[in-house]
């Protein structure tokens, strides 16, 4: 690029009308299933615990907390915790396509700033769900990247096939041996994170070669807001979605337990403290909900930057979006 360029967007203007055509083929999707399209804050009062995702903190000038001082908000990292208290009081089936902001996230899939499209389905089963993933996703790559074919691999079949581990009964010196030849430098990493780099550099690049790859049964110990599967409790009714080594989706059977959700969100904590990164207060509004009954539902969260990436036969984030954060 030229200096002084960069006001240029960064998407040609075919890949901006290709955008527009999915949405629009996204709301029909849900339209003729009577599902109804929700919009919740993107400035939220509590961010999410999980330790691997980076909240952006925004102070507002002119608004006043208890302290005096401007309070702290947060772009939310995912509509989810507002979606669930919106399924709490209203009951009924909701889908959201929105701007969602994380930090720490640059590459040639990532964009600190990205669009999900995520829904919840009351009375459906993590199958179910997977199913209606997979017609989604269909439509949106459309005939001439639509793949052929889909599979459906546990955690422990997709390692075992892939890097020859079973993640389950592995020893940690094994684990830590198999991420070393992947790379990985740190020698403190405990055994989720052993897990998780393996996953995400052994694993899922090599998940869906001309194919959609579900793969469930995560870890319990990585089952985020998921329920444990009452069959394995080693396991958690989670799954997600590869296609060409790239990871779409992220689907929970969702928990509705008040009491466990807050119990995650304090080992969340501890983890946050043994590794130097901001502790978080609950969100107290959410376990509220959560008490007040939130529905039997499944609920997924769809990359729609990588699904389009994938429709276009793109290979960075930045050929799909107007303006990438650095020309924002």
């Amino acid at each position: 690029m030229k200096p002084g360029e960069d006001w240029r967007p960064s998407a040609t203007l075919e890949a901006l009308r290709e955008r527009a055509a999915l949405l629009a083929r996204t709301r029909e999707f849900f339209a003729a299933r009577s599902v109804l399209e929700v919009d919740t804050p993107l400035l939220v009062n509590s961010p999410v615990s999980d330790v691997h995702i980076a909240s952006a903190a925004v102070e507002l000038p002119g608004e006043q907390a208890a302290s005096g001082a401007a309070p702290r908000l947060y772009l939310h990292t995912s509509p989810e915790y507002a979606m669930k208290r919106l399924l709490a009081a209203h009951r009924g089936d909701i889908y959201q396509i929105c701007h969602v902001v994380r930090g720490n996230e640059r590459g040639r899939l990532h964009n600190p700033e990205f669009t999900l499209i995520e829904w919840y389905r009351i009375g459906f089963s993590l199958t179910a769900l997977m199913d209606e993933v997979e017609a989604l996703v269909r439509v949106l790559l459309g005939p001439a990247h639509r793949p052929r074919r889909s599979e459906r691999l546990s955690y422990r079949e997709a390692f075992l096939r892939e890097l020859a581990l079973d993640p389950f009964a592995a020893a940690d010196a094994a684990l830590l041996e198999a991420a070393r030849r992947l790379g990985l430098e740190s020698a403190g990493a405990n055994r989720d994170e052993l897990l998780e780099f393996l996953m995400a550099v052994g694993v899922g690049p090599r998940l869906g070669a001309g194919a959609l790859t579900f793969i469930h049964g995560y870890p319990a110990t990585q089952a985020a807001l998921a329920r444990l599967d009452p069959e394995e409790p080693r396991t958690a009714l989670r799954f997600e979605l590869y296609c060409e080594g790239v990871e779409l989706a992220n689907g929970f059977h969702e928990l509705q337990s008040a009491l466990e959700q807050r119990a995650r969100f304090e080992r969340d904590d501890a983890e946050r403290r043994r590794t130097g990164q901001p502790v978080r207060p609950p969100d107290e509004r959410l376990l509220a909900a959560l008490a007040a009954g939130l529905p039997d539902c499944c609920g997924v969260a769809l990359g729609f930057d990588r699904t389009l990436m994938l429709a276009l036969g793109a290979k960075h984030i930045d050929e799909v979006l107007a303006f990438p954060t650095g020309r924002a």
